[in-house]
């Protein structure tokens, strides 16, 4: 049988899931598989299909002997789901529908009565009343609802494929000899996860391509060459005396656990044949010992791969600095490292990656130029939500071995090729280093919400739980809670708590915390050396409340510069703005109601791009009545308006003092959810803007004291991060303006993060303005 068609019965991938579609970029350069015949393995095809529904949810549908057909839902259950959202790519279920409550399928009812425990790898060894025999119909199709979430090596494909019944590797690991307690491990011997037993493979053959599948795996870019000496010498019976007379003693003991091991060997594995471009060891040419596993290695040992740590993960300052370097393409909007919307720098401007033909191969390349491992999972649809600005590449072919995307083949954009609903995305393998363990949440209705506790570690070496001092904690500190324990991002960080304390833990251990909101951890956060906090009571340790969405504002830059204009309005048109504080404190000393004030007028349109609707924090009972306005403000700080110096002084500010959000209109396909009318509710839903036109009261800068010169003009969204948002760093917007006493211009307005370090360093000379206070 040709290479190219024996690899394709043996890859199998996580869980045992046999994924054509996830390789089909390598499979495109090989001949096609050969059609199943009577004495081949069963072929099963899933899909999730119906409306409504989202790309996680649907009916189940099972493609059997040519066939497309569903599955009954008597006695249907969540264990059935999670098997089928298994099988489908995802982690797992999160629900189940019966009655075909997503319209009812066509074609044979396949299933009938399936109970599943939960564990199975497919839901053909499920107890059932056999394929075909059924006493439904489609009134009785069954769904499911699957946690978004793939698992690794799945495409973001809606049919998959799987062939049953084969042997397969569920898992791959590390594991270190040298040192067990470091992270990240970046060197050990390779084990594979077989019929829930560990086993090595054999190194005869092992190649530097195969070293480079697993360090991706592992979560790491590179490989690195592996000092086989040290292992063979210490792994002899014979070199350990001879080790533990002329060596450390420390050498000694590694040497008799390198020898231990060799003698537990179960070989598994003897042969590996990777390309270097898989994304998963099960991926390459494996050859199965089918005679006895645990015979020996014939003249070699243990496969043992060193790897290479990107910037973020190296273990020393120096290795950092060497490895890290200026990178022309970036992830936005993931709440876990090494996940995000894919944006790179052309031009000095960013833009995104359409994802026509967006596959795991481009995928990886992306996670290895970033300093990850290879790609988990490749998402289409702006799952990570849409960016902005321009739209850069298409149809996006890698092989796998360019060290940029840019080096890959892929077609511009035209103007009707692509929009920011297509933006490409992904999430990246990354090393494993078991932040998850030092924290924790108690006490909420839900796992993603609760009282935070750390683990800390006393001067004798115990270990004991203890609360964080609410003092000071805001949403940048919930960030890194939420991240470090996996549950995404940050809804709220609370100061107080009133969780039932199932866990009995009172004493405050941390305080004085402060978060960026970029670390990886809470350890990386400033913290008081010494625990200083006013409120020791255990309702005031801090908080948080996290979910796997958000929203993300942006300002739209293009119309504040086309609007802008200058304004001399009359004092006694401006008795509702003074009584709003709208205007600079000049104004009071001025004689009501004769004279003018000179105002900055702009339109501002905030679009959410996020994957979650913007909620104000307040509830509904303390929005305040605004009587020149006719409705309710829910937010006090919504957006700053600064005129800045062109060294980062501000020399006047708008004073909106609050503001009432809705949804002023929406893209194709979404519907208003909120506005202001009528004590309606408030936000601003996810494909929809809120438009503060030029000519409503408070929308300005007063500027009647300014002196005529270049100036900056800053607008923040969501200053004070009171409310969650998937990406901070899009939230400010800056223009240049040029202001001649009579006349002012905008030009070159952007949100903060459009252009490049040197772009914004030849715009700017300051990094930005810290506070709001006008000097």
């Amino acid at each position: 049988m040709e290479h190219s068609q024996w690899w394709r019965h043996v890859v199998f991938l996580f869980f045992g899931i046999w994924v054509p579609s996830c390789f089909a970029q390598m499979a495109s350069t090989v001949h096609p598989s050969p059609t199943p015949t009577a004495k081949s393995p069963e072929y099963l095809k899933f899909r999730l299909a119906g409306h409504p529904r989202k790309h996680n949810e649907g009916r189940i549908e099972v493609f059997y002997k040519g066939e497309w057909g569903t599955i009954c839902d008597d006695d249907f259950s969540l264990a059935n789901a999670h098997v089928l959202c298994r099988q489908l790519g995802f982690v797992s279920a999160t629900g189940w529908a019966h009655s075909a409550k997503y319209g009812k399928g066509t074609g044979k009812i396949w299933l009938d009565n399936v109970q599943c425990s939960g564990s199975e790898r497919s839901i053909s060894v499920c107890k059932s009343r056999g394929w075909g025999s059924s006493d439904c119909t489609h009134d009785e199709d069954a769904g499911v609802i699957c946690k978004d979430e793939r698992l690794p090596g799945f495409v973001d494909s809606n049919i998959i494929e799987v062939q049953m019944d084969e042997r397969h590797v569920e898992e791959v690991r590390l594991r270190p000899v040298v040192s067990s307690k470091r992270l990240p491990v970046i060197e050990g011997v390779v084990e594979v996860k077989y019929k829930d037993r560990w086993a090595q493979i054999c190194d005869n053959g092992w190649t530097p391509k195969n070293s480079r599948v697993v360090c991706g795996m592992m979560g790491f870019p590179h490989e690195r060459k592996v000092n086989k000496n040290f292992y063979k010498q210490e792994a002899k019976a014979k070199a350990i005396t001879k080790a533990s007379s002329k060596s450390k003693p420390g050498n000694s003991a590694t040497a008799k656990r390198l020898y231990a091991d060799r003698q537990k060997n179960y070989f598994l594995v003897h042969s590996v044949a990777c390309l270097g471009t898989e994304i998963h060891l099960a991926a390459c040419p494996l050859e199965f010992n089918h005679v006895n596993a645990t015979e020996s290695c014939p003249g070699g040992m243990p496969a043992v791969v060193s790897c290479v740590p990107g910037p973020e993960y190296a273990q020393n300052r120096a290795m950092k600095k060497k490895l890290k370097s200026s990178s022309t393409v970036r992830l936005k909007g993931g709440a876990k490292p090494g996940e995000g919307r894919v944006e790179v720098l052309k031009g000095n401007e960013w833009g995104t990656v359409c994802d026509d033909r967006w596959n795991m191969q481009s995928a990886s390349v992306v996670c290895r130029e970033l300093g990850y491992g290879s790609a988990k999972e490749a998402l289409t649809g702006a799952r990570m939500g849409q960016g902005i600005g321009p739209i850069y590449m298409n149809e996006v072919q890698c092989t796998g071995h360019e060290r940029s995307l840019w080096n890959c083949r892929y077609k511009n954009i035209t103007a009707e090729d692509c929009k920011h609903t297509e933006d490409a995305a992904v999430r990246c393998n990354v090393p494993y280093m078991g932040f998850e363990k030092t924290v924790r949440i108690t006490g909420g209705r839900t796992r993603y919400e609760g009282r935070v506790e750390v683990l800390r570690t006393s001067t004798n070496g115990t270990q004991h739980w203890g609360l964080i001092c609410g003092e000071g904690w805001g949403t940048s500190e919930a960030m890194v809670v939420c991240r470090q324990l996996g549950l995404g991002y940050s809804n709220h960080g609370m100061q107080e708590t009133w969780y039932w304390d199932g866990s009995n833990v009172t004493n405050m251990v941390m305080s004085g915390v402060k978060c960026t909101g970029d670390e990886l951890a809470l350890s990386q956060c400033q913290q008081h050396k010494t625990v200083t906090c006013q409120k020791t009571a255990a309702r005031f340790a801090a908080g948080v409340i996290c979910s796997e969405t958000a929203s993300d504002l942006v300002l739209n830059a293009s119309l504040v510069q086309q609007t802008a204009y200058i304004e001399d309005r009359p004092l006694h048109m401006l008795y509702c703005a003074a009584e709003e504080d709208c205007l600079s404190k000049s104004a009071a000393k001025v004689n009501w109601p004769y004279g003018h004030r000179r105002l900055l007028r702009f339109s501002s349109q905030i679009h959410n791009i996020g994957r979650a609707d913007f909620r104000p924090k307040a509830g509904r009972h303390s929005w305040v009545w605004h009587a020149c306005h006719g409705h309710y403000h829910s937010m006090d700080i919504f957006t700053h308006y600064d005129l800045l110096s062109v060294n980062g002084t501000k020399v006047a500010e708008g004073h909106k003092a609050s503001f009432c959000l809705e949804d002023s209109d929406c893209q194709e396909g979404v519907s208003k959810r909120y506005e202001c009318a009528n004590f309606g509710e408030q936000g601003i839903t996810v494909g929809c803007w809120d438009l503060y036109r030029h000519d409503i009261d408070c929308q300005w800068i007063d500027i009647t004291d300014v002196k005529p010169g270049n100036y900056i003009m800053q607008v923040v969204i969501n200053p004070n991060f009171e409310v969650s948002e998937s990406d901070y760093t899009n939230n400010a917007m800056k223009c240049n303006c040029k202001y001649d006493g009579h006349r002012i211009w905008f030009h070159n307005c952007h949100t903060g993060d459009a252009f490049s370090e040197e772009a914004e360093r030849k715009f700017e000379k300051y990094p930005g303005q810290l506070n709001n206070e006008i000097s």
